[in-house]
Parts: structure tokens; C-alpha cells; sequence
């Protein structure tokens, strides 16, 4: 029989014969250790379990749990200890260390214990105090940080990933996740939890952190845990919650900032272009495009970017800002991404949509100012003169020509500027402003221009301020009557029946002087004319004969001659 036995039995049958009136008085405590914090003293009806060694006053040892490798576990104030020792511990707080010395009438008396511990015998218990609970404990929970923002808590069936750090309550560690460099991820209120941990998760907020005190009864009770968790230990978990979910959730939207005018919103098949802070639930940033100074550019609905960002990317307006929460079955899943994103993932995504267009756009005009009175319009061949701010379409400022200090020149169809910049200065009166957005297919693509980014719609504020009547294709001057009769002899100025470079360009600059002709606008007039000049001059000796001088409408009708033939 164990001596450990032995004092339980004696305690519990002889002693209340042998106790003095004042028992109390004889029992010398020595608190030679008291912790700093003490959050709870033993009381009577507690339950306690703590290691100690027994000694005479001579000390010699007659007992010890250290010896044993197990703590000692009883209840106090019930009798299962004998007096002295059952006194003693009473108001010792977890961690304390006492000496407690009980004198024979409140330890064994007169008639020991076996050959262990003789008669009228003085015992001395160095007492270390290692855990405290009683049975109508409940879970103890304290938060020790709570986000500021918290529309949702946990739980029964959500699936929760957290990280903690697990003791003893005497501040022995058990186990901690942060050493394994992953969370503890499972579901809540199915049973995958001790009952004190379900209790301890209950309610909370995503990056919320709590101290969860367990008694043993709602822990692992009286087997303990292998070896890492004594019988009878109550479970102290300071817990980080980083994300939760449930497995019927959907995507949510919240925090959206809508602009005032939204004349249209994204729809599947729609490119778009967009800034986004990635973040977990617990706010810990995975990616940003900010840090890169560069949009995240996809199609959407059709499955180039996750599920769930599919979906919360529908229905935008340009310069909207929306969070997207997404669970994990429509994020990355079990897996997770690489070493960014771990397994069961939330996701939080804050995004600002800075543009979107359907690869079927065409331009999108819109008429600020228009002149009463329009009997002319700009069309294809048309010389014409602008003004022009190029803006991306949240409003950021790209270009603008009145930072050059001129007025900007084209001939429309020229190929001298985008398409779609092209097609929205037709059909214009002069001094008339429009709004022309031109999807990136008709303006610089996807690689983008200088000081444009890739796959950009742009935004052109334009305003007409001259425009003159095109050249049919080939033509670098066009008479505004009928020419010449005998048009060498009017060109030949010194009819010596041969005509120089000064000759011609003299001529030609005469007759649009005087209005009787038009060299092609936009141009350098003596460009133009040295190569009118040279195309007439068919033989290059630099002089023009009567039988090379022809109209273009000659060549034009030798030409389809030649082809007949």
C-alpha cells in the first residue's frame, strides 16, 4: 500500500478524533515564494494539484511527488487531506512555494503511519503550487485586443484558423503554433475542439486576441494529454484569431464609395483596371499593386482571376472603391498560393476601379458646347486645328495642349494621331467642345505610350477651333477654280519654254495668294512645292518641260488607260 494511500485513508477516518480545538494556531506557514500576480487564492472546495516533498525536522525525506514524477491532486477542505497540510494550502496562489509545519494532533498523531512516519511526529511540506480549478469553473475569457471594426464573430460550424500559445497554469508551455509556422485550422462546435476551447472561440472577431483559461473537466480531464499534458491540468491558450469563415458563405461587398455619376458599370467580358490592397482578416497585408505603381489589368467573368474576385468585380462604376471579402472555396482553396497565401485563406480585398472597357467598345461622345449655327461639319481628309486635354478616366491628368503652347494640327485619316482621337473630331462644328473616351484598342493597346499605361481608356476634352475642306488622295494642291487654259505658258514667266524650280514655286505661291488655289494644309508650303516640282519634273534634269507638265487628273486618266491596255 502506498504511503500516498496511506495519508488519504487516515485523514479521511482517524483524524477528526485527534484534531485540536484550534488546530490553525499550530500550523506555521512560511511563504518563502509569492508570485507577483496572483488572479486567485485556494479556497475551501477548491481542487488542487501540487508537487511537494515531505519531511521530519531533522530533514529527512519521508515523501515527495517529485520522486514520483506525478503532482499530487486532491480537494481541499473535504477531508482528503490530513488537517494541517489541508489548512495550509489554503490561500496559496499558483506558483507560490510554502513550507508548511504541522505539528503531530493535526498530521498523524499518536499513532503514525506504519514504519513510514512514527508517533507524535512533526512534518514539514515544501509545497509547490501548480494548478487551481473547481468544479463549478466555467471557461475564464479575457480579451486582451479587439479590432475596431467587428460585424461578425464566430460561430458553431465555422471553420477557424488561429495561432496560439498553449501552457500550464503555472505558465509551462504545452504547445504553440507559432513554432510550426502555421495556424490551427479546423471547424467550431462539430467536436474537433476540447469543450473549453469550443467555449473560448465562440464570439470572437477576426484579429481578435484572447487569454482562454480551461479547468481540466473541459480540457482532457483526469488522463491528460501523452506526456506534454499532465491528469488534472487546467489549459491556459492565448489565442490570435486570423481568419474565419463558413463553408455556405459567398462573397461579401462593403465600404463602397460609388462616384455621383456612374453612366455605366463593369459586366463579364469587360477589361478593366484596378488598385488593390490585399489583406487577411487579421489585417496582415499579403500584396499590394500600390507597391508595384502598376493596376492589376484582366478580363472578368470569364475566369482569368479567382472566383470570388470574378464575381465582386462585377458591377463597379470607374473610380468606385468597394472591399471584397472572399472565403476560401472561392479563393485559393485548401492549398492556398505559394508561400503568400496559406491554406483556407479569407481574403479581404480593398480595391479602387480606375477603368474597365469591352474589347466591342467604339468611342463614346459627348457634347459639352455647341454652336447655334453649324453648317459645316469636320469629316475624313479635313485639315484641322485643336485643343485638347488627355485625361485616364478617374481624371488623371496625362497631357494637354495647351502645356505646348500651340494649338494641336492633323489631317484627319492622316494616321498622325490615335484612331479613336481620329473618329471623334468628325462630324464636329467649329468651336464646338466635346468629352471623347477611347477604348485602348483605338488608342495605344496594351503595351501603352509614353506617359500612358497599358490598355488605358483614355478621356480627350476637345475643342474644334479651325478646320479646312481635305485633298482627294494624291493631290498636294487643288485649284478653287478652273486652271489655266494653257498651263505652262502661265507658269513659263520667261517664256524660254522651259520652267526652273523658282519659276514654279513663284507661280504656285501667287495663285494661293491671290485665292485661286490651295496647297495642302498642315504641311511646309516649300516642301510641298519642291515635290510638286520634282514629280513633274519626270526625267530629273531640274527643269519642266510642256511635255512633262500634266494635271493629276491626266495621270489619273493615263493610268486607267495603261490598265485597259
Amino acid at each position: 500500500m502506498s504511503l500516498q494511500f496511506v495519508i488519504l485513508f487516515l485523514s479521511a477516518v482517524l483524524l477528526p478524533a485527534l484534531c485540536n480545538p484550534n488546530p490553525l494556531d499550530d500550523v506555521v506557514i512560511d511563504r518563502y515564494f509569492i508570485p507577483k500576480t496572483c488572479p486567485r487564492e485556494v479556497q475551501m472546495g477548491d481542487s488542487v494539484r501540487y508537487d511537494y516533498n515531505g519531511t521530519f525536522t531533522d530533514g529527512k525525506k519521508f515523501d515527495s511527488s517529485h520522486d514520483r514524477g506525478v503532482a499530487f491532486t486532491a480537494v481541499v477542505g473535504v477531508g482528503r487531506l490530513i488537517t494541517g497540510v489541508d489548512r495550509g494550502i489554503q490561500g496559496m496562489c499558483v506558483n507560490e512555494r510554502r513550507r508548511i509545519t504541522v505539528p503531530p494532533h493535526l498530521a498523524y498523531g499518536s499513532l503514525g503511519v506504519g514504519n513510514k512516519i512514527p508517533p507524535d511526529a512533526t512534518l514539514a511540506f515544501d509545497v509547490l503550487l501548480l494548478d487551481i480549478w473547481n468544479e463549478n469553473d466555467n471557461v475564464q475569457i479575457r480579451t486582451t485586443s479587439k479590432p475596431e471594426g467587428c460585424n461578425r464573430t464566430v460561430q458553431d460550424s465555422d471553420f477557424v484558423r488561429y495561432h496560439y500559445n498553449g501552457t500550464l497554469l503555472d505558465g509551462t508551455v504545452f504547445d504553440t503554433s507559432y513554432s510550426r509556422l502555421s495556424t490551427y485550422d479546423t471547424y467550431v462546435g462539430v467536436g474537433s475542439l476540447i469543450k473549453g476551447m469550443e467555449v473560448g472561440l465562440q464570439g470572437m472577431c477576426a484579429g481578435e486576441r484572447r487569454n482562454v483559461v480551461i479547468p481540466p473537466f473541459l480540457a482532457y480531464g483526469e488522463k491528460g494529454y501523452s506526456t506534454v499534458i499532465p491528469p488534472h491540468a487546467s489549459l491556459v491558450f492565448d489565442v490570435h484569431l486570423i481568419d474565419f469563415h463558413n463553408p455556405k458563405d459567398s462573397i461579401t461587398v462593403t465600404d463602397q464609395i460609388i462616384p455621383e455619376t456612374c453612366s455605366r458599370k463593369t459586366g463579364v467580358g469587360d477589361f478593366v483596371r484596378y488598385h488593390y490592397n490585399g489583406t487577411f482578416m487579421d489585417g496582415a497585408v499579403f500584396d499590394t499593386s500600390y507597391q508595384r505603381n502598376h493596376t492589376y489589368d484582366t478580363y472578368i467573368g470569364m475566369g482569368y482571376v479567382i472566383a470570388g474576385m470574378d464575381q465582386g468585380l462585377l458591377g463597379v462604376c470607374v473610380g468606385e472603391r468597394r472591399k471584397i471579402v472572399i472565403p476560401p472555396h472561392l479563393g485559393y482553396g485548401e492549398r492556398g498560393a505559394g508561400d503568400t497565401i496559406p491554406g483556407s485563406a479569407v481574403l479581404v480585398f480593398d480595391i479602387h476601379m480606375i477603368d474597365f472597357h469591352n474589347p466591342t467598345d467604339t468611342i463614346q461622345v459627348e457634347t459639352i458646347f455647341k454652336p447655334e449655327t453649324c453648317n459645316t461639319t469636320s469629316r475624313r481628309g479635313d485639315y484641322v486645328k485643336y485643343h485638347y486635354n488627355c485625361t485616364l478616366m478617374d481624371g488623371t491628368m496625362l497631357f494637354s495642349s495647351h502645356d505646348y503652347g500651340h494649338v494641336q494640327e492633323a489631317i484627319l485619316g492622316g494616321n498622325k494621331v490615335i484612331e479613336g482621337l481620329e473618329l471623334g473630331l468628325e462630324g464636329m462644328c467649329l468651336g464646338e467642345r466635346r468629352l471623347v473616351t477611347v477604348p485602348p484598342h483605338l488608342a495605344h493597346g496594351e503595351s501603352g505610350a509614353r506617359g500612358v499605361p497599358g490598355s488605358a481608356v483614355l478621356v480627350f476634352d476637345i475643342e474644334l477651333l479651325h478646320f479646312e475642306e481635305g485633298f482627294p488622295d494624291g493631290y498636294m494642291f487643288v485649284w478653287k477654280g478652273d486652271s489655266p487654259s494653257d498651263l505652262f505658258e502661265a507658269m513659263d514667266l520667261n517664256k524660254d519654254g522651259e520652267m526652273l524650280l523658282e519659276e514654279f514655286s513663284s507661280f504656285i505661291k501667287t495663285q494661293v495668294a491671290e485665292g485661286k488655289g490651295r496647297l495642302i494644309p498642315g504641311q511646309d508650303p516649300d516642301k510641298i512645292i519642291f515635290d510638286m516640282f520634282g514629280n513633274q519634273d519626270r526625267n530629273n534634269d531640274n527643269k519642266i518641260t510642256p511635255d512633262e507638265l500634266k494635271l493629276k487628273e491626266q495621270e489619273d486618266r493615263e493610268k486607267i488607260q495603261h490598265t485597259e491596255l
